[in-house]
């Protein structure tokens, strides 16, 4: 019989991508690194995993520790272990995503982080382990479940306008869409309902309001009929 002290016994550690939308970008939460190894360079949130602690308690409690952001639901990612992947030796991660509005997080670095901000995705700076690879996987991911999933419409407020919506979709995207086309496909798929509201946007004409048939996507998304963008 192998028992388990018959092997080695590498470290775990959980890392975040956190997603939001800012200024019509696709934004993500980064800390500055206050320790070695990689001190001051910009990294994904994420520690150790303690013992007798479950992988998404540490995520949650590194995500609150190091940002001050709680009580987010989070998605596991994937597993990144390449033997190399971090300098002090033998350790593999767990990674987790979830995508938030800005604006119902209040950010402060605390613990080894010595700071915390949003960026851009599209200008990101260098960033510390293997991290970039990290998030081109949860950025891919991210995009995938436009198709199957009310993913975008975790950034939008109960009531919202069709350009609104568009926008979250061209944000994640990195991409335009064509107006016309947009509003086509999602009249077609019926997920949403028109309110008796309208929002100004700009100089233009007040917009119509509309809010999400959850009900109703969640029939489409079991016949197994996706977004077609």
């Amino acid at each position: 019989m192998a028992y388990t002290y018959e092997y080695p016994r590498p470290s775990v550690t959980v890392d975040l991508a956190i997603f939001t939308i800012r200024e019509g970008k696709l934004h993500v939460l980064l800390i500055r690194r206050g320790g070695q190894p990689f001190k001051g360079k910009w990294a994904l949130p994420g520690g150790f995993v303690l013992e007798g602690e479950d992988l998404e308690t540490a995520a949650l409690r590194e995500l609150q520790e190091e940002t001050g952001v709680r009580d987010l639901y989070l998605e596991q990612l994937y597993t990144f272990g390449e033997p190399q992947r971090d300098p002090r030796g033998r350790v593999i991660t767990v990674a987790y995503f979830a995508l938030i509005s800005s604006d119902r997080q209040e950010l402060s670095a605390q613990t080894d982080a010595a700071g915390v901000e949003w960026h851009a995705m599209d200008a990101l700076p260098p960033l510390a382990f293997d991290h970039e690879k990290i998030l081109e996987y949860a950025l891919d991911r991210l995009r995938n479940k436009l198709e199957y999933t009310t993913v975008g419409f975790q950034l939008l407020p109960k009531k919202f306008t069709l350009s609104e919506l568009q926008g979250i979709y061209e944000a994640i995207l990195g991409r335009g869409l064509d107006k016309r086309n947009f509003r086509r496909k999602i009249a077609l798929l019926d997920i949403l309902e028109e309110t008796d509201e309208k929002k100004m946007e700009g100089v233009h004409r007040p917009a119509r309001l509309y809010r999400f048939k959850a009900r109703k996507f969640e029939k489409l998304k079991d016949k197994g009929i996706l977004f077609p963008f």
